[in-house]
Order: structure tokens, then sequence, then C-alpha cells
């Protein structure tokens, strides 16, 4: 306890009362043998002790009845050797009744039953009371037995300099042992002294100065009713509590009708301050209290607030024995209510936390004020604080306990009444749920910024002691007692670490069934309460802010919005030190797991939520379900900006840990461990297993190593993965740059800026192009995994490719791409992607494979040109279009090629070496056609055309290609195969198309003049003979293949092969005159002498040379 002045100045120091004094402490003095003595034989006898003359209370003494202050002074208080209370004849009845035998001996033991007696049980008599009046008031003012005090605390009045310094002989010592009673550590002393506070503190009248301060307010606020000689005078706590409720009501009202005088407040503060170490020196809380405390604080010894503590720690019990312990419990609460308003009364707080007020809350009103500032350093917020101070505050909070009843709190109270009455005003007041309604409502527009403040303050430190929940407390104790081995739970322990019981409880709340024990349903709701408060500020989450407030400091110092600090570790994970990486990774699963703790996200997306999610979120068990939903609808119209972050963000965080998507970790934990051990982010974890599922499949094997629950859910992540470019780590490290400078203004979401590169994907770096290449490989193998495809044509897959294979989902709608009733915006992307694949055959992989022998045999010098992930194109489609014209494909990659002329011609723009290297033709002659909004090949056909205005060699080229490839086959001739469709349909029906069959059969009709064509057919193929002998002139036939095909489709094909005929006749001739001529000549030479020969042997071999 500290010592406050009391000399001028308006000081107030409490003790007992000499005679009357200028000074106000008067001495506190009792017989050493009063403490201790017990009678003995021969033993010395036991002073006189003498009314006290002077009026006052003396006087009340000496009026006493008989057997008090009497005529018979030795029986009473003269000399006497051995006198004894219990024998006094006025008290001896009362003794006998209430006392028990072993007592009788010790006035002491006497004299503290007796006053410890309630009226309502028992009455002592009047006269009993006034004697033991009489006799308390000369012990408290005889100033001679002051040696004695001397005597027992020798030691410890050594080492308190102010109580050694106190005059000789002025009964000054036991009133500076008493104010100095928390810091006695002699045994006896203390017991002595505490024995003797106890004796004061039973009348108001024996404390010093007090009656003389309080009296016009005792009379004023009607406290003193109990009038000596109609109830106990020594009930008098009463008045005390009585003048304490008056204070607090004037602290309350704004406009107060009474108010308690200055010097009075001062009184009643000290006294507060001086009882609310000992249980029995509050006496209107003994008294109230006094059977709580035998029947579960009967072994906890009085001094230093034990008693209290002990009934704190009971104080459900009892709360469930109500009906005879209201009294009790209305004592406690009002006691609570003003340690909480008063810093002042609690010894600890001034002893361990006297710098940090000074420097920070010093010159606040009381009102709990000082306390919240307190707690709003301890939260960081306002500087550094001890650690004794925190410990203080700490110890302070769980004897007040104001999560049980938000009232305790003043200032909280006063800051939230405005929020309580409009958002909690469906809760009792004083309910424990009142804070939890409070809760709920941070950061919201019904909670004001004061109430915000106090509410986190008072959280921080109930965070930190699972016991201050009440609720969580009274729902959960069977499962402590039952999970947590907690068997002494009600009781205050040392050995369990505080976050020890709750960390318990919600490893044990997110259990399957499989896995084991499991919480009661309603404390699993309570656990689920406690982490959705938790997740709102981490300063509310003990572990995670002890381990984790280096990094921080380090990586998070700047994130100060709500929620910011959890979402910057979780950002920083892999940077992270050890400890806090941990906690940070546990709390990050278990929100994949439910996502509903994320409480501002789910505040955020509640009305995606209750359009889309109700379902899900509606179920107890979460399993990931939620998120899931919230994922899928994160781009529907009712999404909020708020919660699409949130949700983004989220997702950004699943991609560093596997772990962090439930759903994915469930269902593949077994496969990851035997196919992808050592594998921790999820990206690499998904690739692993696409990985081993897309081998499995190539490879036809029996049987998947992947597991089918596995190969669903992995399906999900990579679906999912393709929303955003961030989701794939290695493509947005690769193009940071790239979407700097490109696609700065361009969202994240919805593929936006995947879109955007792939759009200008020859300006980007080269490590950004190979990885959008790659991309793009892999999204033509597997389409659905092109997610602006599918969201842009999702209804049209519904109704054209309901049954088709998601791999063969592009080439479905490739198929119904011309359709009356296919949607614009999804037919526009079908051509970019044709466009795509037409670039390079690799990401066709349907041409691929047909055309798989027949591309290294004609187009290999292509590909030995090529560097490893670089586009080619379409360099080696031009290649296999013009062995198509030659007719030298295999079938299959003749037909996709076929399939893929037939697209280009309609759209110039599905052929890039067309349009690489005629597009400042197209610009300067085909303008008009190729701004057209619907391509049907109207710019192929200008080209066509224009043929002979083209200057670039490149160019001719090209479209010369265009005109041998029509030979082909009229189909990849859009416009002459539109202009004479029908004459085909009734001249060349029987005649199977290909290989230039029926433009064969429409070059014969229209030089037969019995066959009359339609005039716009007959039109089109003269100005297609125009063309061909145009392009045979300036590209003149690179093989025989190639001329015979000139020459099968000149209009002069009857005149060329007449006169080729005739050519082979007169060669023939020629040949079989030459021949008989030469046989002839032979004959004669035959028949000639010189034709005659010899042989001669070799010497170089073993043979014969003949000549």
């Amino acid at each position: 306890m500290w010592a406050g002045g009391c000399a001028g100045g308006g000081g107030f120091k409490m003790a007992l009362c000499g005679r009357v004094r200028s000074r106000c402490p008067g001495p506190v003095l009792l017989l050493l043998l009063a403490l201790v003595a017990r009678p003995a034989a021969g033993g010395p006898p036991m002073p006189p002790v003498a009314p006290v003359g002077g009026g006052g209370p003396a006087a009340a003494g000496q009026a006493a009845g008989p057997g008090a202050a009497g005529p018979r002074g030795p029986r009473g208080f003269s000399s006497g050797s051995g006198w004894k209370l219990s024998e006094e004849a006025v008290c001896r009845e009362d003794v006998v009744r209430l006392c028990s035998k072993h007592s009788w001996a010790n006035n002491l033991a006497v004299l503290e039953c007796l006053q410890d007696v309630r009226e309502s049980d028992n009455e002592i008599s009047s006269d009993c009371n006034h004697l033991l009046w009489n006799y308390k008031l000369n012990l408290t003012t005889d100033p001679k037995f002051e040696s004695v005090a001397r005597e027992v605390c020798k030691s410890t009045i050594a080492e308190i300099k102010e109580c050694a310094d106190e005059p000789v002989g002025k009964g000054f010592l036991v009133s500076c042992l008493v104010d100095h009673r928390g810091n006695i550590t002699e045994y006896q002393c203390h017991q002595y002294i505490t024995k003797m506070t106890a004796i004061i503190f039973s009348d108001y009248r024996l404390i010093c100065g007090f009656m003389d301060d309080c009296k016009a307010d005792i009379n004023l606020l009607k406290c003193g009713s109990i009038r000596p000689g109609e109830k106990d005078a020594h009930s008098q706590g009463e008045v005390v509590a009585c003048l304490e409720k008056g204070l607090v009501k004037e602290a309350e009202e704004t406009d107060p009708r009474i108010q308690v005088s200055d010097q009075c407040k001062k009184a009643i503060l000290r006294v507060a301050e001086l009882s609310s170490d000992d249980f029995h020196l509050d006496r209107h809380l003994y008294f109230a209290c006094r059977d709580d405390r035998e029947r579960f604080c009967e072994n906890t010894q009085a001094g230093e607030g034990r008693v209290y503590k002990c009934l704190f720690n009971h104080k459900l019990a009892i709360f469930y024995m109500m009906v005879k312990e209201a009294s009790c419990q209305g004592e406690m609460l009002d006691y609570r209510r003003m340690l909480m308003e008063d810093f002042s009364l609690s010894p600890e707080i001034i002893l361990s936390c006297r710098g940090e007020i000074e420097h920070h809350c010093s010159g606040l009103h009381r009102k709990g004020r000082t306390l919240h500032c307190l707690m709003k350093v301890v939260r960081g917020e306002k500087g550094n604080v001890g650690l004794h101070c925190q410990q203080a505050l700490q110890t302070l909070i769980q004897e007040t306990d104001p999560g049980a009843d938000y009232r305790i709190d003043r200032a909280l109270n006063e800051a939230c009444e405005s929020v309580i009455q409009t958002a909690c005003k469906h809760i009792r007041s004083g309910d424990p749920m009142i804070l939890s309604c409070l809760m709920e409502h941070l950061y919201t527009e019904k909670m004001v910024e004061d109430c915000e403040h106090r509410l986190l303050e008072l959280q921080y430190f109930i965070s930190r002691d699972w016991k201050l929940d009440t609720v969580l407390y009274r729902k959960c104790q069977g499962d402590a007692s039952r999970l947590c081995h907690t068997h002494g739970w009600n009781e205050t322990s040392e050995l369990m670490p505080p976050g020890a019981v709750f960390s318990c409880l919600y490893r044990h709340a997110y259990r399957t069934e499989e896995q084991g024990r499991r919480l009661s349903r309603e404390c699993r709701a309570e656990v689920q309460r406690i982490l959705h408060q938790r997740a709102m500020d981490v300063k509310l989450d003990p572990a995670l802010q002890d381990k984790c407030m280096i990094d921080l400091g380090k990586w998070c110092s700047e994130k100060t919005e709500t929620g910011q600090e959890l979402e910057c570790l979780q950002d920083h994970l892999d940077d992270l030190v050890s400890d806090c990486r941990d906690i940070v990774g546990n709390l990050t699963e278990l929100e994949s797991e439910d996502i509903q703790i994320e409480a501002l996200l789910m505040r955020a997306c509640e009305p995606i939520i209750q359009t889309f999610c109700h379902e899900v979120a509606d179920n107890q068990i979460d399993s990931g379900d939620l998120m899931e939903c919230l994922i899928q609808n994160k781009h529907q119209k009712e999404m909020n900006e708020k919660c699409a972050i949130g949700v983004t963000h989220f997702q950004l965080v699943q991609m560093k840990d596997f772990r962090f998507s439930y759903k994915f970790k469930m269902a593949c934990k077994e496969d990851v461990l035997k196919l992808c051990p050592n594998i921790k982010k999820k990206v690499d974890v998904v690739i692993c297993l696409s990985t081993t599922v897309r081998n499995d499949t190539l490879q036809d094997a029996k049987e998947h190593r992947v597991s089918l629950k596995c190969r669903r859910q992995l399906r999900v992540e990579e679906l999912e993965m393709t929303e955003d470019i961030r989701l794939e780590p290695e493509l947005y490290e690769a193009c940071k740059s790239d979407i700097k400078n490109y696609c700065q203004n361009v969202p994240y979401g919805n593929a936006q800026i995947i879109e955007c590169l792939k759009e200008i994907k020859k300006q980007l770096s080269t490590r950004c192009h190979q990885k959008v290449f790659k991309l793009q490989e892999t999204e033509m193998m597997d389409p659905e995994l092109d997610y602006t495809l599918m969201r842009v044509c999702k209804q049209m897959i519904k109704r054209f490719c309901p049954e088709a294979d998601s791999k063969n989902m592009l080439q479905c709608l490739k198929q119904n791409k011309n359709s009356e009733v296919m949607d614009p915006k999804c037919k526009q992307m079908i051509t970019k992607r044709q466009i795509t694949q037409n670039t390079d055959y690799r990401l066709n992989p349907v041409l691929r494979k047909a055309c798989k022998a027949d591309i290294p045999k004609f187009c290999q010098n292509i590909l030995n040109r090529a560097k490893d992930d670089t586009e080619l194109e379409g360099q080696v489609i031009s290649c296999l279009k013009l062995k198509y014209a030659d007719q030298r494909l295999s079938q299959d990659c003749e037909d996709q090629i076929q399939v893929i002329i037939q697209e280009s011609a309609l759209d110039y723009r599905l052929d890039p070496q067309l349009q690489m290297h005629c597009s400042d033709e197209i610009s300067s002659l085909c303008a008009e056609e190729a701004a057209a909004q619907e391509q049907t090949g109207q710019v192929e056909e200008c080209l066509k055309v224009n043929l002979l205005k083209i200057k670039t060699e490149m160019c001719k080229k090209e479209v010369l290609n265009m005109l041998k490839e029509s030979k082909a086959d009229i189909f990849v001739d859009p416009v002459l195969h539109t202009a004479c469709a029908l004459d085909i349909k009734h001249h060349c029906a029987a005649i199977p198309p290909g290989r230039g069959r029926q433009m064969s059969c429409l070059m014969e009709a229209l030089e037969d003049k019995r066959v009359r064509l339609q005039p716009e057919c007959k039109k089109r193929l003269n100005d297609r003979i125009e063309m061909w002998s145009y392009a045979a002139k300036v590209a003149p036939a690179e093989g025989f293949s190639d001329l015979a095909m000139q020459v099968m489709t000149s209009p002069s094909k009857n005149y060329i092969l007449s006169v080729i005929t005739v050519g082979i006749c007169v060669l023939f001739l020629i040949g079989l005159m030459c021949g008989r001529i030469t046989k002839r000549v032979t004959r004669e030479l035959k028949d000639s002498p010189a034709s005659s020969s010899f042989c001669y042997p070799s010497v170089s071999r073993l043979s014969f040379t003949c000549l």
C-alpha cells in the first residue's frame, strides 16, 4: 500500500484515531498479550483499559448499561489478573452461544468472533455491544502501548524509513505500519497489524477522521439509519458501502443532485483502497459473502486479496446459487466496478505502472480512463510498457472480470452506450453476450470510434485468458476437462500456459468424426466465435502477436488498416521467421477449412453469399465449400470490390502451400505424399499431379496413379488458377515488366491480363513470350483451361457442346461457329483462338496428331531453322498447304489442312503468313473489305483481283499460293464455291470432292457449249482462268507434279494434251526408224573380219584380257 501525505493540503492518511490531535492519524496500539496471550496461572495480569473521556464515542461507553462500564470497574475495566471478555456477565451468554470454547481464553479471538456475527442470524445484546465498543476504542486510543508495537515490528520499523522517523510516544507508529501493511514481510508484525486493521474497519467511527469528514454526507445520503442501540454498532460497514454507492451514482450522472464533499470522497477512496487488500476489512462485502467464503474458500488465508480472488474464481458457482447469494454477487459487482474506475484502489497498478501513468496517462480523470489509457499503451498504440505493468493490468482485469458484465468497465459502458442501444438492444443489460455483440459490429457503420478503441483495449486482455470470456468458459468447461485435461479448471493454475486451453479447444473444433473426439456443438460455436473475433485484429491473437512481433515491424509497419496486418503476414509467409511462419500457416490452414473465421471477409461478401452461397453458408461444417462457392461466383454482377479483393487475396495465399486449400489437401494428401514428396507450393503440386495424370492418359495406363477423388479436385484447382495471372507465379514473374509496360490499366481478374499479353504477344520480352506460348499450348490441348473462352462462350457451350469432352470443346465450337444462333462475342473469341492455332502447328493438337508423319517429311527444313520455344508464324502450316495442293499429304493430314484452308479462305486473319506479308497491300488495296464486321473471304478475293497491282514479292507469292490451293478443291475458294453451288449440284453431283475433281468438272462444263452455267459462276470461272494463266506466267511450275496440275487445270488442257500426245507419237516413230537403221549396221559389223578378237593372260590378275 502507498502512504499519502496527511498533514495540510488536504492529504488524507487513513489510520487509527488517538485522542484529539492536530495530526490526522492516531496510534493503533494493541498489547502483544491481546494478540497472542492465553492467560496462564501466575501469569502477568493484563493492564486495565479505562474508558476514554472527551465525549463522542467514549461517552457511549460510559453510558453503557451494567456490565459495560458500570460500577464494577475491576470486572469491567479495572485492574485485575487475566481479565477476559468471555467472563463479563453482559457477554457471557453470547460468547457461549456463538463462539467456540477454545477461543474463550483469548480476548482478541472472542472480539473477532462476536463482531463477525450478522444480526439477521444472531442478535448480540446491546450491553455486550457497548462493552465491545469501549474495549475496541480503548485498544485503539491508548498511546502507552506503542512500545509493544516497537517490540513486535522491530525489524520492519527499521526497514520502513517513514515509520522509523515517527516521533516516539505520540501514537503515530502503528498508523504508519497500517499504511505500509503491504510491505511488511515479518510474520508476527504482519499478523499484528492485520488484526488491528480488522478491529478498526469493523466500524467507520473508529477510522481516523472518517466521522468528522463524512458526517454531513452520511446525513445527506441517509446512510446513517443504523444507530447504536437499535442495531449492532459494529455493523457500520454498511454506512461506508452506502457512501460508496453515492459516490458512484454521482460520477454516473451528468448533473448529480447530491454531491459528496471532497473531504469525504478522499476518506471513502482511502477506505476502499485499504479494504481492497483484505476481505475482512470490507465489512459489507464480508457479511454478504461470508457463507460463500466458508463454502468455497474455507482454506484460503485472508490477506493480499486471496479470499477475493478465490470468490472471483468461483463466481459462476455462486451465480447458480443466486437465491441465497444475491447480496454477495451484488457486493462483488460494486467492488469490481470500483476497481475498474479508480486505478488507485489497486496498489499493484500504482507500484508497477507509475512510470507509464506519468509518461502516457497523466492528468486523466479517473472513471476508468487511466486504466484504458494503460491498456492502449500495452496494445502498442501509444509507446512501450514494462512487463510488470502489463502483468498488473492483466491481473486487475482477471479480478474485475468486465467480460462477465460490461457495466463493470465504466469507460467502455459510456463509450458504447449508443452502439448497445442500437445494435445490441435485443440483449439483456449486463449479459456477457453484449461484448460479443459489440465485436460482431466492429468496423461497421453502427460502431463509433470511441467504442471501437475501448472495446479493442479490453478484448486485448480478455483474449489472453480464456476464463475471462464468461460464455466460452461456461459452454466449454466440460469439453476442456474431457479433452484438455483441465480437471482443476475452476482453480487458478500457473502450470498451464494462458493460451494452452483455447489452443486445445480449437484443435478439437475442426476434427472430423474419423479423427476422433470432437467438441460439443455449443462449445464449437463459441470457439468459432472467438476465432472470428481474433481474425479482425492480430493483437487479439496472443500467440500470433508474440511470435510475429519482429515480422510485423519488419514487413507490416505501414499496414495499419483493419485486417491488413494478417494479410501482410500471409503475403510475406516465405520471409517470416520459423515460429511466426508456423503460426500464420496454421491459422491460414484453419481459414481454408472454415473461411467464416474471416469475419471481415464474410461481412464484405454477405450479398454474394445470400444470393449464391446461402446453402453452403448454412452448413455447420464448412469444409472449404463456402470459399469454393465464392471463387466460382467472384465475377457475378452482385460481387462487390471488397469481397472480390478478399477472395482473390485468399486464392493468392493458397498458392504458397497446398495445405491452404482444404478440399485439395483432403482429396490429394495421400497422392502428394506418394507422387510429389517434399513439394510444398500449391502450383508445383498441381503441376506434379497434372503431369502424372497426363502421362498416365497418354500411355493408356490400366490404372491411374492419381486417385479419382484427387483428379476431380485437381481439375477444380487447375480451372481456378486460370482466372488470374497472379495464380500462375512463374508466368507472373516472367511477365511483370511487360504487364507494367503494356497492360498497366488492365484489371487482374477474369484472366484479362493474360488476354492482354496474348494480344500483344509479338511485343513481349523473350522470357514472357515463351511462358505465354507454353500457356497457350496447354490451353489448346485442354480448352477448358482457357478461362476467357469458357467464360465468353459459356451459354454457347451449353447449347452446342453439352456432351463434348473438355479437350474437344474448341473443336466443337469451331464446327458451330457460323451457326445463325451463335453469340457474336463467342464467335469473335473462337476466331481469336483459330488465329492463335494457325500461328503454330503445336497450338493445334488435332493437326499435330494427324500430320505427325507429314511434318518432318515435308517441312523438316523449317523445323531445323526454328529455335526452341519460338513460334513458327504459320510456316509449317503454309508448307503443308503447298503439299496439299500437290496432293502429297496423308489422308488424315489432308483432311485437317483442308479445314484450315477453308477457314482461312473465309477470313484472311487465319492465315498468319498472308497477314504478315500483305499487311500493306490489305491496308491500301482492300481497306474497305478488311473493315467489314463479318469476314466471308472478301479480302482474299480483293487480293486475287488486284494481283497485278501487288508489288511486294512475298505478298504476291502468298496470293499465288492461294490461287494454287484453290485449284486443288473448289471448297477452299469460298467466293467461287458460293457462285457455283447450283452448277456443282446439277452437273458435278456425282463427282466426289477433293483433289481438284469438282474443279475439273466445272472447267469441262465451261468448255462444253451444250452446258449452260449460272452467269455468276461462269464469270467467276473465267476470272479464275485468267488468274491461273497469270500465275503460270509469273510463277512457273516448280516440279513435274506442279506442271501436271497446271496442265490439268488449264483452260487449254485439251489442246496441250493433244500437242503432248502428237509429240510423243512423233518421238515414237522416230525411235522406230532409228532402231531399224542401227540394227542393220550392227549386223554388218558382226560379219566383218576385223571384228574377230583374241585374249592374253593378265600379269596383275589371275585372268585373261580379251580384245
